[in-house]
Formats: structure tokens, sequence, C-alpha cells
């Protein structure tokens, strides 16, 4: 209690942070500063300097330091129901529910045109789909709209590549992508004001040492842990309902080829 008396508006968290990236970051014993009787602790040097030339700006006055709105990340395996627990508690709390690897594909979605992912066998089952040479001039279906489009595709920039890449390959996002990506949840509104569920990010280190690197602190982190067979039974039904419906176009694919080899002998 003694010690806490004698403490500044801040506490033991770092006012010039405070002030500049609007996050409660921990100050440091050895990046202390007294100021009016007050000791004031400092992430790194470089900010208690800040601080010491000009003090008033980082202390309170007529009122209170506003703290920062919460701001979670939301961690777990593909399939522990991240995305389910973060719409609610977005919903309960009034902040912005972020699902990363969602925004990343909104990035690419207007030339890419639908949603890039991992190679899977549905890939290799597009082989099948492609018409034989010798009946391509007799379809209507196959023109040469596929090739004008192919032509018209519309070139993707350095970082829409890089961001495609991470969603097909996890190609990992260099730090002057993520700049142009994360900061703005913490430093521009509405999230900066309101607060935000980031869920599915950082998924690696070197992406949870960039938001360490960059002072960008959630005041929370939580990993959601479930059994194998939970995620399982949550994701085997729908991948079944696909594999089911592809298969039936296959059929109906087979059936409209048969035709269309009856037209050509008649």
């Amino acid at each position: 209690k003694q010690k806490k008396r004698h403490m500044g508006d801040t506490n033991h968290f770092c006012p010039v942070s405070l002030k500049e990236d609007f996050v409660l970051y921990p100050g440091l014993q050895e990046h202390a500063a007294k100021y009016k009787e007050k000791i004031y602790y400092f992430s790194t040097s470089e900010y208690r300097d800040k601080f010491l030339k000009s003090p008033e700006e980082y202390v309170a006055h007529n009122e209170p330091i506003q703290a920062p709105p919460l701001r979670v990340c939301l961690l777990g395996t593909h399939g522990a129901g991240k995305s389910t627990c973060a719409r609610q508690i977005a919903d309960k709390l009034g902040i912005f529910h972020i699902q990363f690897e969602e925004y990343l594909q909104e990035l690419i979605l207007p030339k890419t045109k639908k949603k890039v992912g991992p190679p899977s066998d549905e890939d290799h089952e597009e082989d099948d789909y492609k018409m034989p040479e010798e009946l391509k001039d007799f379809s209507q279906t196959m023109t040469k709209t596929e090739t004008e489009k192919s032509k018209l595709e519309v070139e993707l920039t350095d970082e829409e590549k890089a961001i495609k890449a991470n969603l097909m390959d996890n190609t990992e996002l260099p730090p002057e992508i993520l700049d142009n990506i994360v900061l703005d949840w913490w430093k521009k509104d509405p999230f900066r004001s309101t607060g935000f569920i980031l869920d599915g990010f950082p998924r690696t280190l070197d992406e949870a040492k960039y938001l360490s690197e960059r002072g960008l602190c959630p005041d929370v982190a939580v990993y959601i842990q479930v059994q194998e067979s939970d995620i399982l039974d949550r994701l085997f039904p729908p991948r079944l309902k696909k594999w089911k419906d592809r298969q039936r176009k296959k059929k109906e694919y087979k059936k409209k080829l048969k035709d269309l080899k009856a037209k050509i002998r008649v």
C-alpha cells in the first residue's frame, strides 16, 4: 500500500505507451523515473527520456487518465470453436470480432473472385471436369469466354501475392505487410476506442514476437484446448456433405458428357 501511494497515475504501466500507443504496457524498474514525488515505470529507456523531456504531456490533470478498451487474442487449433466463442464474447462485451484469416481473404477477394486455401482433393478432381479436346469446338458452353476471362484477370500486387501464399501454404507474412493490417486495430478508430477480440492471431511464434516488438499488447490471450474427438464431430459432417455434393456434380457432368458424345454421333 505504501508503495502504491507513491506510484504515478498509470500505476506500474508505462505512461508514454499509454499516451502514444494506447496500450497498457508494463514498465520495468530499471527504466523508472521520479516526477513530483511520484515514481513512474517505463517500457523502454527511450520512453523514459521522452517522459522526462515533457512530463506534463503524460500525467493526469483535471481527470484520471483514460484506460484503453479491452483487446483479446483468441487462439486454438483449427476446429476448436474459436469463431463461435469470439462472436459470443464480442456481442456480450460490445467489441469488434476480427477473424484473421477471413480478413485476409477479404483483402484479396476482389481480385481472386473466390476464397483461396491449401491444395485439397477438390483441386485434383477439377481435371475430371475438363472437356476433351475433340469436344471443345462442338460444345456451346466451352467457348472463348474462359480464355478471355483468364486474360482479363487482374494481376496481384506483391502484398496480395504474399497474403495468398500465406493462405495457401502458411508462408510467413513479413512485418511490413503485417504493419498494413494489424497496426490499425490498435491505433485507429473505431477499433482503438471500442476494443476487439482477435480470432486466430498470432498463429506462430514469429507473429507473437511481431506483436511484442511493435508494443501491441493484448489485455488477455486465451487458448482454447479441446479433445480431438470433439473437433472431428464438428468438422466431419460438413466435410462429408461437401464430398457428397462433389460426387453428385461429377455424375451430372458425366451424364452431360455422354449426351454430348451421342449428339456428335448423330
